[in-house]
């Protein structure tokens, strides 16, 4: 079953992608994908795991495919498909060199204007890269149920509009160019958040995708300064991965971090691809965050903390992307330049139903009532940071803070 799993795991946005590209109905190539997986879970065992499985997996979806097509008419326009996915069977190789292309141009198909823009993103990172309602509905905070219905009305429409499977024309590229980049930042983020373990194992691989992808964005629009904004800020995060946990595994945050631990390697294509960024002169929402990381990181290896200047990038974030996300680290921002009552200031503007369940914005608050002295009330936000901490490591360490608190 390992080797099924495998191949499902590292590629299904990959197999969906090729699969769809030409019948431009998403879910018919998932539920024909799911249909082959079954099939090497009944025959691997006995017959041997193919030397191509990806290969395998695509032709034995093909003909699924081809059959349901058969059943439902036998009209001479579904003949001619026929023969065209036949004629696709023959000349699609999923391992050829193209392959990335391909999975470039469905993510570009899901920005098409007639999809919702809100679902634009989630719709990318469920079919490109395999991804489940319930973890895209995680990163983008709404219920996995609701994320999932979404979903299902997209691909409907995909099908039912005709949407053509083709990059667009370069003048539509930027105005489709912004959701795929938040997809590729989601799914890396996705990657960041998880540990190495358990259902955590495809993290790093996940990660990696999205950077691999931030590369192919900034050579495709080597003009806009958005994908290298983008591509900055996942390198930043990336060099530092080695150094998030302790040999123990015990989470560690950024300000205890073994510097030595870090890439240099990354941190300086990072900074080469944000200064290129700057240099066109059109600054934009992933090029702040970046900056905010680059200082972030240059104030640990040189020992020069400039707290009031990341306090002002954060705040030109949250008036470009007034996001929860952003309002809580621009809190915490406030708080390291002017002080813990200034950043619970911030906090306490947010909507309490917006935050009951964000696990971020409770640590904040808690490390934020730490400093101003209130412990009974630190330590009542630290238990409710613990309760929605999903990561192991993380709910120790939030732990061990609320006990030294209280000792």
């Amino acid at each position: 079953m390992q080797p099924v799993e495998q191949a499902v795991r590292d590629s299904f946005g990959r197999l969906v992608a090729i699969l769809a590209s030409r019948g431009r109905d998403i879910a018919a190539a998932e539920d024909a994908l799911a249909d082959a997986v079954v099939a090497a879970l009944q025959r691997w065992p006995e017959s041997g795991v193919p030397d191509a499985p990806e290969a395998w997996l695509v032709a034995v979806a093909r003909r699924r495919i081809t059959d349901r097509l058969r059943k439902r008419t036998a009209d001479a326009a579904l003949e001619r498909s026929l023969l065209l996915l036949s004629a696709l069977a023959e000349e699609t190789d999923p391992m050829a060199p193209h392959y990335p292309d391909e999975r470039l141009k469905l993510m570009f198909v899901c920005a098409h204007p007639a999809i919702d823009e809100a679902i634009r993103a989630p719709l990318m990172l469920q079919t490109v890269l395999g991804l489940d309602a319930s973890r895209i509905g995680a990163a983008f905070l709404v219920p996995a149920a609701t994320m999932g219905q979404r979903l299902v009305r997209a691909k409907a429409k995909i099908r039912d509009a005709g949407i053509p499977f083709a990059v667009p024309e370069r003048t539509e590229l930027p105005a489709r160019l912004a959701s795929v980049i938040e997809a590729v930042y989601a799914a890396y983020g996705s990657g960041w958040d998880e540990i190495a373990g358990g259902a955590g194992a495809r993290a790093p691989s996940l990660a990696t995708e999205a950077i691999w992808l931030g590369r192919v964005l900034a050579a495709l629009m080597p003009g806009d300064a958005e994908p290298l904004g983008l591509l900055a800020l996942m390198l930043y995060c990336e060099a530092r991965r080695p150094a998030r946990r302790a040999p123990d595994g015990r989470y560690v945050p950024l300000s205890e971090q073994d510097t030595a631990l870090w890439s240099r390697e990354m941190l300086a294509e990072a900074e080469l691809m944000l200064g290129r960024a700057a240099a066109l002169d059109t600054p934009g929402r992933f090029q702040i965050e970046a900056a905010i990381q680059s200082a972030l990181t240059g104030m640990r290896l040189i020992g020069r903390p400039d707290a009031a200047m990341i306090a002002l990038l954060h705040e030109e974030l949250w008036r470009r992307a007034p996001r929860i996300g952003v309002a809580v680290a621009r809190a915490v921002a406030v708080a390291d330049a002017e002080g813990a009552t200034a950043g619970l200031a911030l906090l306490a503007e947010l909507e309490p139903e917006r935050v009951a369940g964000y696990q971020p914005y409770h640590a904040a608050h808690a490390e934020l009532l730490a400093q101003a002295g209130r412990v009974d009330e630190a330590v009542e936000a630290f238990r409710s940071a613990i309760a929605l901490a999903e990561d192991p490591a993380i709910r120790a360490y939030l732990d061990e803070r609320a006990r030294r608190l209280v000792s």
